[in-house]
């Protein structure tokens, strides 16, 4: 024991939460001492657990979660790997026959806790919201620095990362590794720690939440170390296993927490649950439970000090990312392995370290195996360093009924593959496999699609959905899936809606469904319900947007809404319900939006943009559903718009545009209207904006039309120098939306009139912009023609 002006309560060993070093000396300590009763950090109602965390079939890493029972959910994860000195420790314990338990605030204390400063920081901000929106400063000051604005200020480096400057290391993890975890000398580890542990705290000056929580905690841990010495137990035969910064001060010199002070702690109701854990995670992990930068690599340091073969895991490390190198199809040689052993180890001396750190491995395979170019050996580096280690628990282990249906799920769509911390794709086909002999596997992926989709509603981020190759196709659909610690943390947090995936999906929608007030917001309610294979649901939805129809003339929204309807019943067949239910919704939709058109084309150019999406929208579900809707409503509309001289010129292009598809204009009308648009008695930007709208759409048989580029030639010829800036804005957008094909075309179209060589004419036309040409241009889309 280190000497200390104070004398410990019972033997501590300090460490730090994810060390090797310490978790293989911590087992000779207690080997050495064999003491009655463990004490370690954690948290006080995890006993419960306990016995899981060591059960045949657990594997590591592994965290312990908590979670309020009430919204919003509050969490915290304390992660163990089989290099923690936690975990070898609960491991001796059992090994031994010895008595193990937490000694840290219970769960529901941390959470209190953490629910009082969130809630407090939060209640800052909107403080300093309202001060700022309430003290603007004056616009005559402009150029003065406003009082109340807070100004950027320079962050200062931690107390850890203080440290390890001091100590000429570049990063604390440097410094602990290169410090602590290559010292095998018995007993080195743990005086070491607490001496770490009090001259840490000799320089901490902290007065945040943190330090106070800290306070409180090691008060708490002082009173389970009391308690465990009035049952009668031998100090002696007791040890508390801390961490390095706690350690010293479990002395009988500091009081422990009284009853009074237990009882005005603030609480959260919550529950406690085992969950994999990954070593990505364990990568990024801070704060409570910290992780390191390099799990993978101090999980092979912890195996080389098992095997007794420390001084080999340089060569190891390094003839790893030769190894990952040949797989992905690049040489390497032995003798750049040695070339790199011999480099890690001369750098590492340089440090005045026992042996190579990471950080010294690292720069001797960039250097040598990677030949100076991170970027050669970066992928190689990642996978031994972090890992892609994801732990598992065996079944019926500390879950919730969530967790329990989850894994249920899996093994019944034969997902369990699946289930890792690696991305992987999964190609769906929802039709029905007429091939197999159960209707359970001949609807597998449909069964699979619905399951991914309950999920995505949840928030459980197990599944992304992304472009399938058949994007047209109701009946294909791929995923691209990773488990995470995240995603099992918002499984959990999702039993508070319900106990199976199914129960929890239902409230869940249930709630998104009383929280809908537009008719855009219910449509995509029934289909997210037809998506999760929830029919009840669905029909809830159906109801719900046939109520908010009949309340709203919102062109987009009804347009968005009769689309996506269309969609969905499109989906009938393929997900196996009736969606004869809906087709009266898609035709009241439908009237509205074709009713609704003319009105709202009295607009800017800025809203005209979006309606041309909602007219392409109803004009898709007029050919899909042509024998259920009003077509001849739709055309009647579109024609009244596209004759109107008062509405939004772009909107009337892009009726014509639609009319001329739906062969409801002839060429002759074509022309009348051409001419009547583009005429130099027709303010540029209308003629200009009408055309962009006609060129939206079915170009080819513009393309077609000889007249119609004639027409348009003659029309720029007429306009004088202010139109022609005027037009040029609005027909560069047009042509900006051709392929460099289509441009060929109106080329040689024009070649043609004019009559030159039509080759002639495309090159001409098609030729690069100069610089002062392109800034001209630029100009002209920023400038105010209204102040003319």
């Amino acid at each position: 024991m280190p000497e200390s002006t104070h004398t410990t309560m019972v033997p501590v060993f300090g460490v730090r939460h994810l060390s090797p070093m310490g978790a293989w000396q911590l087992r000779r300590f207690l080997d050495q001492i064999q003491p009655e009763v463990v004490l370690i950090e954690g948290p006080h109602d995890a006993a419960t657990v306990l016995a899981d965390i060591t059960r045949k079939g657990t594997v590591l890493p592994i965290g312990i979660l908590a979670y309020s029972n009430s919204v919003p959910v509050r969490t915290f994860v304390y992660p163990l790997a089989r290099y923690s000195p936690e975990y070898q420790a609960i491991r001796w314990a059992k090994e031994n026959k010895k008595h193990c338990e937490f000694i840290d605030l219970p769960s529901d204390v941390f959470l209190g806790l953490q629910d009082r400063e969130l809630k407090r920081v939060q209640a800052e901000l909107d403080q300093l919201d309202a001060d700022q929106c309430e003290e603007q400063p004056d616009s005559s000051e402009e150029n003065e620095p406003a009082e109340n604005v807070i100004q950027p200020v320079a962050t200062r480096p931690s107390l850890y990362q203080r440290l390890a400057v001091v100590a000429g290391e570049s990063h604390y993890e440097n410094y602990w590794e290169r410090n602590f975890e290559h010292n095998t000398t018995l007993d080195s580890y743990r005086q070491s720690s607490f001496a770490f542990g009090q001259q840490l705290r000799e320089l901490d000056h902290d007065e945040s939440q943190r330090a106070a929580e800290n306070l409180v905690r090691e008060a708490f841990m002082r009173r389970q170390i009391q308690e465990t010495i009035a049952r009668g137990v031998d100090p002696q035969k007791i040890v508390a296993i801390v961490g390095a910064y706690h350690a010293p001060v479990l002395t009988a010199d500091h009081p422990a927490m009284t009853d009074e002070e237990l009882a005005s702690l603030d609480r959260l109701e919550s529950k406690l649950t085992l969950m994999p854990y990954s070593y990505f995670r364990l990568s990024s992990q801070s704060g409570y439970g910290a992780g390191n930068q390099a799990p993978a690599y101090f999980e092979l340091l912890w195996d080389a000090l098992c095997a007794g073969e420390l001084d080999q895991l340089p060569a190891r490390y390094l003839s790893m990312v030769v190894r990952h190198l040949r797989e992905g199809g690049t040489h390497r040689s032995t003798s750049e392995v040695i070339e790199a052993v011999r480099l890690a180890r001369t750098l590492s001396a340089l440090k005045e370290g026992t042996a190579p750190a990471l950080c010294d491995l690292r720069d001797a395979a960039i250097t040598v195996i990677g030949q100076g170019e991170r970027t050669a050996i970066a992928e190689s580096l990642a996978r031994i360093d972090v890992g892609t280690a994801i732990g598992s628990l065996p079944a019926g282990v500390s879950q919730t009924s969530i967790q329990e249906d989850f894994q249920h799920q899996l093994d019944r769509l034969k997902l369990t593959r699946y289930h890792t911390g690696v991305r992987q794709e999964i190609a769906l086909d929802l039709r029905e496999n007429r091939r197999a002999k159960k209707e359970e596997a001949a609807y597998l992926d449909l069964h699979r699609s619905s399951f991914f989709h309950r999920l995505k509603l949840l928030g459980i981020g197990f599944g992304t959905e992304v472009d399938a190759r058949q994007q047209s196709a109701t009946w294909a659909e791929k995923w691209e899936v990773q488990w995470t610690p995240e995603s099992e943390i918002s499984l959990v947090e999702s039993v508070l809606l319900g106990e199976t995936i199914e129960l929890a999906a239902a409230f869940k929608f249930k709630t998104l469904l009383e929280e809908c007030t537009t008719v855009r917001g219910a449509s995509h309610a029934v289909k997210i319900a037809c998506q999760c294979g929830m029919m009840t649901a669905m029909d809830q939805a159906r109801e719900r947007l046939q109520e908010l129809a009949a309340q709203t003339s919102d062109f987009d929204a009804v347009a968005e809404a009769s689309s996506e309807l269309s969609s969905v019943v499109k989906f009938g067949d393929v997900r196996r319900f009736d969606s004869a239910p809906l087709l009266p919704l898609i035709e009241v939709l439908f009237v509205q939006g074709s009713l609704s058109l003319y009105s709202i084309a009295s607009c800017d150019n800025e809203a005209a943009r979006k309606y041309v999406v909602a007219m392409d929208q109803l004009n898709r579900v007029s050919l899909e559903f042509h024998e259920l809707v009003d077509v001849e409503l739709w055309v009647a509309e579109l024609q009244r718009l596209s004759d109107s001289d008062d509405r939004n010129p772009l909107l009337s292009g892009y009726a014509c545009a639609i009319l001329l598809e739906l062969d409801a204009l002839d060429n002759e009308k074509l022309a009348r209207e051409v001419s009547r648009r583009l005429s130099p008695g027709i303010p540029a930007d209308l003629g200009a904006g009408w055309f962009e709208g006609l060129s939206k759409r079915n170009r080819y048989a513009l393309l077609a039309r000889q007249t119609l580029w004639e027409q348009l030639a003659d029309y720029v010829q007429s306009l004088d120098e202010e139109q022609f800036s005027r037009a040029l804005v609005f027909l560069r957008r047009s042509f900006g939306e051709f392929s460099p094909q289509e441009k060929r075309g109106i080329a040689e179209n024009l070649g043609e009139y004019w009559g030159v060589n039509e080759e002639l004419a495309s090159e001409v036309l098609n030729q690069p912009m100069t610089e002062a040409e392109e800034e001209s241009l630029n100009d002209l889309n920023d400038f105010d023609f209204d102040e003319f």
